[in-house]
């Protein structure tokens, strides 16, 4: 059996950078037309656009806030446009504000909430339209192990991550009918550039709690999202994948 993707279009949110970059640049190695989303960093964006059209993949740049209903829905409609359909939608855009509730600003909160779920809610109703028609499709909702087991300065992430998750299992109960599979997935600690910041102490101890003995790394990530992608993944639906070496194992 083959990860196959080929001719497939997706659309993956917050795709310029870190892991969502990853997940882009895999899904096009498998075959597919991937819509890379992003909001202001356009170099970054031509940068993901360029190695996977470097490698013979077909890329589309789509610049929008997936906060926003109207651009969300702009962000589906660019890539039917493009690609003439759209098989899997990758919810992966998201910020951190993080620290202690007592010093938590409402706009901290309400901006990660924004960023982080309501735009997971508006990509996904955007997306079931033509997916429905279809009667075909993966979703693929990021989320957090935070969102399984919380973490001290980050109230506003956990609940919005937390929500991802049950908004995958209701959304998923709904649209199994037609076909279309709705899953998230949960990274643990992986290295981007928010993990370096950390400092090489704090990341040793961190790699010494988990298992495995090693933060993950984006493409760790982005082999789980292309399976979920995949045909190989059809009785799969209503999940969460952790990809944390093992650091949140009952």
């Amino acid at each position: 059996m083959k990860l196959d993707l080929t001719g497939k279009a997706v659309l993956v949110t917050g795709g310029s950078r870190g892991i969502g970059r990853a997940i882009a640049q895999a899904l096009a190695s498998c075959g597919a037309r991937v819509a890379v989303n992003y909001k202001s960093n356009l170099g970054a964006a031509e940068e993901v656009l360029a190695a996977i059209r470097g490698t013979g993949g077909e890329a589309l740049g789509v610049q929008g806030d997936v906060g926003q209903s109207a651009e969300a829905e702009k962000l589906i409609a660019a890539t039917t446009d493009a690609f003439g359909r759209i098989d899997v939608l990758v919810n992966n855009a998201g910020v951190t504000r993080d620290t202690l509730l007592l010093r938590m600003k409402d706009a901290d909160f309400d901006q990660v909430l924004d960023t982080n779920l309501r735009s997971v809610y508006l990509c996904t109703r955007a997306a079931l339209k033509p997916m429905l028609k279809q009667r075909g499709g993966s979703i693929i909702n990021m989320t957090s192990v935070v969102g399984l087991v919380g973490n001290a300065g980050q109230a506003n992430y956990a609940a919005a991550k937390a929500g991802i998750i049950g908004f995958t299992k209701s959304v998923a109960k709904e649209v199994a009918s037609r076909g279309i599979r709705v899953n998230a997935v949960a990274p643990g600690f992986i290295t981007t550039d928010l993990t370096s910041s950390l400092g090489g102490e704090t990341l040793n101890a961190i790699a010494q709690s988990i298992p495995l003995g090693r933060l993950g790394t984006p493409e760790d990530v982005a082999g789980i999202v292309c399976f979920l992608a995949s045909d190989l993944a059809s009785y799969c639906t209503g999940q969460t994948f952790t990809v944390d070496g093992g650091m949140t194992m009952v």
